[in-house]
């Protein structure tokens, strides 16, 4: 098992800082590059740039909770959210495919 972990391109756990404008103000955010592709991914399924996302994103948790603590960790926990999210409704999609055509068989 650890294999499939240990053997994982260290490029994705390397991390990178980026500037990025939240509320008027330029900030640096450090992330491990795998987080930045998922928020870029992220990004791009809602037609916003991932600077335009995080700010989205901080706006939304600041009106939420009234401030944005840990900022880093909310944009990874977001994006383990994310990926479960697709992964559950890629599963989902396959069951009403597999369903599909089980009842056509039928």
């Amino acid at each position: 098992m650890c294999q499939i972990y240990a053997q994982a391109d260290p490029i994705l756990y390397e991390s990178r800082a980026r500037s990025v404008r939240i509320m008027g103000v330029i900030t640096t955010i450090k992330l491990e590059n795998l987080f930045w592709q998922t928020l870029a991914e992220l990004a791009a399924d809602n037609d916003l740039t991932t600077n335009q996302l995080i700010a989205k994103l901080h706006d939304e948790v600041t009106t939420h909770l009234g401030e944005a603590s840990n900022f880093a960790s909310f944009l990874r926990v977001t994006c383990l959210r994310y990926q479960a999210l697709k992964a559950h409704a890629g599963f989902e999609s396959k069951a009403v495919s597999a369903a599909t055509k089980i009842n056509a068989a039928a």
